[in-house]
């Protein structure tokens, strides 16, 4: 293992080299990693020359409770009495195309739940703050966890397909869209170099995976694109997405596409490395 006191000239250098290359924080410290560098030292030398926060690469390292899903596995998985078929696998980024997650009865009755507390829908600032942004153009809502017998099965359900706790996961959120909106480009893992980080991952630590999970099936457009692999992924009925990520995983950028006609209603599950209720 190698060790350093204080950061190299060279290493300095390679540092700003390979992120003036397009490489994010988390794989400046891959890469060290692989090179046989100290983790907590690299964080440190990455925290000097970019200017992050310690505590926020600190936060990235593993904890004690951190966990990390199961994917999925073709072609077909159980879940007490109900079958989820795998339909469709990437492994770079990590897909699974989930048919069957939700009945139809589950999909309406979430619709008609979710419809009274609709509101714009938010994304988190640098900062961490809650904000309308225009690359957003749903309008949605947070379920609390284990808020009905509905909501319950389903937490459940996923909780099993994934092999992650119920409590690992952020309250399920229903997004509405219509003819036009769309969510462009993004990553779902926070990043570290941002400077509310260390704030939205206090509590649960960081995304590990997500699931989008359709509940109608619009008349033209509304999949879920990951322009990394050109996979689109269609929005039908019960079936759902899961993708999962490492942080500063660049592939897997992803885009809710615009509604081309009618009108698209998901639920999102977000998984998180450790227990994120109060």
């Amino acid at each position: 293992m190698k060790h350093f006191h204080k950061t190299r000239p060279e290493l300095r250098e390679w540092i700003l080299a390979t992120t003036r290359a397009g490489h994010g924080p988390m794989d400046v410290l891959r890469l060290m990693k692989e090179a046989g560098y100290d983790a907590p030292q690299s964080r440190r030398a990455v925290s000097e020359v970019l200017d992050i926060p310690l505590a926020a690469l600190n936060a990235t390292a593993p904890r004690a409770g951190s966990k990390q899903p199961r994917h999925p596995a073709a072609p077909q998985m159980s879940v007490g009495e109900h079958a989820v078929r795998v339909t469709t696998s990437v492994d770079t980024p990590i897909v699974r195309v989930l048919e069957g997650l939700l009945t139809g009865t589950e999909c309406d009755d979430l619709i008609e739940q979710a419809r009274p507390r609709l509101q714009r829908s938010l994304t988190v600032d640098v900062d961490g703050r809650h904000q309308t942004d225009e690359r957003r153009t749903s309008n949605g809502m947070f379920f609390r966890i284990g808020e009905s017998a509905l909501i319950q099965r389903i937490e459940q359900r996923i909780a099993a397909l994934v092999d992650i706790p119920v409590s690992h996961g952020e309250g399920l959120q229903i997004l509405h869209y219509l003819p036009g909106q769309e969510y462009e480009p993004h990553f779902d893992w926070f990043d570290p170099a941002q400077p509310g980080f260390t704030a939205v991952t206090a509590r649960g630590g960081q995304r590990v995976a997500s699931i989008v999970m359709y509940l109608n099936t619009p008349d033209e457009g509304g999949g879920t694109a990951f322009p990394a692999v050109g996979l689109t992924v269609t929005a039908l009925r019960g079936s759902a997405v899961y993708f999962a990520y490492d942080t500063g995983d660049q592939s897997s950028l992803h885009a809710g596409l615009p509604v081309d006609k009618g009108e698209k209603w998901i639920a999102t599950k977000w998984l998180r490395e450790r227990p994120y209720q109060r």
